[in-house]
């Protein structure tokens, strides 16, 4: 028990020892393998090659060890190339990454456009596109219109291990020798791994032409634009428990997306390498470098950039799919096509979150709920962590601290606002639980290498871990969540999966050991990465049946992997009230936003150390200006409602959190988009300005959809923040102000404690609500207000996106409202953007202010046939506004 305490105590210390616990890329040893060798000879046959109806497949062959690979090289006819490689003839079957993609995808026809002795060049479509693949040695290049993009495997370092029979025969000294070069079984501290297919390690390399910049390859606590690693660490994908993440750090955190994004002028383009065993990923830039000076005059050259790019994966199959764009949007498409789309929301998860480790009990609940009333500030969902249970066995109520968890619920739902609680993977040994006993029985644990029960250690002491890679194992799980099962739950309550990589207190690196088994016996190495997006699958899978299908689930996870978009929410894990953090913050959540998941945040104030006066109201406004908002700590830190700091941090918060509320119909019309067309609700500046190479970089300021440019203040003490306004043709509106600034500048903007700069560009109309209430139910009690902001010849053009809210019926029976605003000549022009729709609102536009005008020259009037309706309006030719 002793030993137990103290491995909980340490894993609550960010920072300091408990970094040791974790690899760095010197003890990975597969990864180092790779690195070390030299490279290695893959030769292709055209005598192999074979043309289907959906795409090519060529032999490969290795030329000293004479391993045999079959390529598969197939397109879409959106603009995406899937690149696999398996072994021939393997002694058995590798794993395959299953559910992360849609489903099958619609391949086109290849032809041959042309052929040599040592290449042959493929096509599709209409003949833009060509693959040219060298045989000797194998290399494979895709080209545009002649423009070169990517080159796969430039460098030969194509790796690839095959399979090994582990009963071969070998004399004791050679199994030794491979032992201690880690080829089936190594020690990392304490921790034995034992590798009962020996090494199976893939990798390949690639060459993105003409790029210097890349983004993604979440999850790290770094900067927006990918670091050359050339003599850092790799970027790790590798989902762990790491407790006050260190900052500018390429340690794996709690999730992964092999999804990278390079961008230049004129073309965007993505790289999603899909393999959910631990993975590294090398980058190298290959900078422009200036004209040379030996040049006579008029002749100096320039060599194009060109960035290099190397996958190392532990174990599975390539698949690699390169995303050609060429536009940002379009690559957002691509790769939706294949992962999904990001799920719509219900509109309550857009409103603010009340969480905290732990409210004590059912009073403090009420109070906290009352406490919110009280002071005028609205939210909507309140949290209740591990320290509601009984014993921290999930499903079950604390009967002491919560004996009437549905009346509570019922308290809440009559202000309209939700209750979530947690639900982490693992499962309390306890013979005397029913639903431990049920989870046993079924044979729903995942399995140690010797084929019994796995047991590690997490917050409730001795644990076992369901196996969610089971489909037999999710549908178990999911009908934990009906009402029937669930006691005191009630359809107002909603989940959270936290501890889900796995963490494992006393595992290796704190989580799972990589030769526990899963389902089917593959080693839980194969599958590491995918573990919480499963447990995210299936709570989906339990809300959706608990409401017979028609209601959206909300489910936050800490773990992620591609494809998680599909499923809910997702936060950044454990960090620190710190201003560093808050700041890492920004670049974390655009690098996911690009990368699918869309719907994100970082707990405000801080998971652990309690954040000062001026810290916490400016996380309070960068999180109101983020997709996922909520504000969350620790329990040995203070406690931090928003009215406990005084009246002017109350006042500043409850601002912030207003004007949260106030912009939902904006938010919710941007997360409409996401859901039908990938476009991330908050953007790099890049994605809309992708020809101005002075935002390539920007991490500090962003676009909240294509009409919002927001710069959080990050900074202690600052009476002055540099805000860059894009786009030497554009008009910037400070929302604050009304004042007008031109594009292609940086502004030096006075800030004060309530200052929050947001700009609003010219040519965009923005829905708000006039009021916010309590909650996001009461929004519909107040009537939309349109901001038209006018660019440079006097336009501007909107949408609103309208629906129930919370239920399926936009898609089942297409009741939404989808309506566009458009100004032109001075005409406000409201229309239907998709006559699919059929929503009945009794929302209205009661009001319009118009940014930008000049002068008047003649009074607002509705046109002819409208109802009668008294106009009323007011022109301040001073600041340029009629409302």
């Amino acid at each position: 028990m002793l030993y137990c305490t103290i491995t909980l105590y340490y894993s609550l210390v960010p920072g300091g020892e408990l970094q040791e616990k974790f690899k760095k890329n010197h003890d990975i040893i597969f990864y180092r393998r790779q690195r070390d060798k030299a490279a290695s000879q893959y030769f292709a046959s055209f005598e192999t090659l074979l043309l289907t109806d959906r795409g090519a497949s060529l032999e490969l062959c290795e030329r000293d060890s004479q391993d045999r690979l079959c390529l598969q090289i197939r397109a879409t006819q959106s603009g995406t190339v899937r690149v696999s490689l398996d072994e021939l003839q393997p002694v058995k079957p590798r794993y395959h990454v299953s559910d992360v993609l849609l489903g099958e995808l619609r391949y086109e026809p290849l032809r041959v456009n042309w052929k040599r002795e040592d290449c042959v060049c493929l096509t599709w479509g209409l003949g833009q596109y060509k693959l040219l693949v060298s045989f000797s040695p194998f290399k494979l290049e895709i080209s545009c219109d002649g423009e070169e993009i990517v080159t796969l495997n430039p460098e030969n370092k194509l790796y690839f291990e095959t399979l090994q029979d582990p009963t071969r025969s070998s004399s004791d000294s050679c199994q030794d020798d491979e032992n201690r070069c880690g080829l089936w079984k190594e020690t990392f501290r304490q921790f034995e791994d034992i590798k009962a297919n020996g090494p199976s390690s893939v990798g390949m390399d690639l060459s993105l032409h003409g790029f210097k910049h890349t983004y993604g390859l979440p999850e790290h606590a770094d900067t927006l634009v990918l670091k050359d690693t050339s003599v850092t660490e790799a970027y790790r994908l590798y989902n762990l428990d790491v407790f006050g993440y260190d900052i500018n750090s390429r340690l794996g955190l709690y999730g992964s997306v092999p999804f990278l994004l390079a961008h230049k002028l004129e073309r965007t383009a993505g790289v999603f390498w899909l393999n959910a065993s631990e993975t590294l990923v090398d980058v190298k830039y290959n900078p422009e470098p200036n004209e040379g000076e030996d040049e006579p005059p008029g002749k100096k050259s320039k060599i194009s950039p060109q960035t290099d790019v190397r996958w190392i994966s532990e174990s599975g199959t390539i698949d690699c799919f390169i995303l050609l764009g060429p536009t940002a949007a379009q690559v957002f498409s691509q790769y939706a096509q294949l992962t999904g789309y990001q799920a719509l929301p219900p509109l309550f998860s857009l409103g603010y979150h009340q969480c905290r480790w732990n409210y004590e009990d059912e009073a403090d609940v009420k109070a906290v709920d009352a406490g919110f009333d009280l002071h005028g500030i609205p939210y909507d969902v309140i949290w209740l962590d591990i320290e509601h249970t009984n014993g921290k066995r999930y499903f079950t109520w604390d009967s002491q601290l919560f004996p009437n968890p549905a009346e509570l619920q019922h308290h809440l739902q009559k202000k309209n606002r939700k209750l979530v609680v947690i639900s982490d993977p693992h499962i309390k040994i306890d013979p005397d639980w029913p639903l431990y006993c049920e989870a046993k029985e079924g044979g729903h644990f995942v399995k140690n290498r010797e084929g019994v029960v796995y047991e590690g250690t997490c917050w409730p002491g001795e644990s076992c871990y369901l196996d969610f890679s089971s489909s037999k194992t999710r549908s178990w799980y999911a009908r934990q969540f009906s009402l029937s099962k669930y006691e005191g739950s009630t359809e107002s309550l909603f989940v959270w999966n936290d501890m889900n990589e796995p963490s494992v207190f006393n595992g290796p690196e704190q989580t799972m050991p990589k030769d526990a088994v899963h389902h089917g016996g593959w080693e839980h190495r194969e599958l590491h990465n995918l573990y919480g997006f499963y447990q995210h699958m299936a709570t989906f899978e339990g809300l959706l049946t608990r409401s017979g299908g028609t209601e959206r689930p909300f489910i936050l996870s800490r773990s992620f992997f591609a494809g998680s978009q599909r499923l809910g929410a997702i936060w950044t894990g454990d960090n620190v009230a710190t201003w560093e953090y808050l700041k890492i913050s920004i670049p974390m959540l655009l690098s996911l936003s690009l990368t699918g998941i869309q719907f994100c945040g970082a707990d405000v104030g801080g998971f652990v150390q309690d954040p000062d006066p001026e810290l916490l109201v400016r996380w309070y406004q960068a999180g109101a200006l983020q997709p996922f908002f909520r504000g969350h700590s620790a329990k040995m830190t203070k406690r931090r409602e928003p009215w406990l700091f005084g009246d002017d941090v109350t006042s500043a918060i409850r601002s912030a959190v207003q004007d949260r509320y106030r912009l939902l119909p904006y938010w919710y019309t941007l997360f409409h988009q996401a859901h039908t067309s990938a476009l991330p609700p908050i953007r790099p500046l890049w994605v809309e300005f992708p020809s101005d190479t002075s935002m390539f970089a920007v991490e500090n300021q962003y676009m909240i959809g294509g009409a919002l440019l927001v710069c959080p203040v990050t900074d202690p003490g600052v009476t002055e923040v540099k805000v860059l306004l894009p786009g030497s043709d554009e008009l910037w509106y400070d929302t604050n102000m009304a004042a007008v600034h031109n594009g292609a500048r940086t502004l030096d903007l006075p800030v004060t404690l309530n200052t929050v700069p947001v700009f609003q560009r010219g040519g965009t109309v923005v829905p708000r609500r006039a009021g916010c209430g309590s909650s996001t139910a009461d929004l519909q009690q107040h009537p939309i207000t349109l901001t038209v902001a006018l660019d440079s010849k006097g336009n501007a053009d909107g949408f609103l996106y309208l629906d129930d809210g919370h239920s399926f019926s936009y898609r089942d029976q297409m009741q939404f409202c989808l309506r566009r605003f458009t100004m032109r000549a001075g005409r406000l022009v409201n229309s239907c953007a998709n006559d699919q729709g059929s929503f009945d609102s009794d929302d209205k536009v009661e009001s319009v202010v118009i940014l930008g005008l000049n002068s008047l020259k003649r009074k607002p009037k509705l046109k002819p046939g409208a109802p009668k309706t008294t106009v009323t309006f007011e022109f301040d030719a001073k600041r340029g506004d009629m409302r």
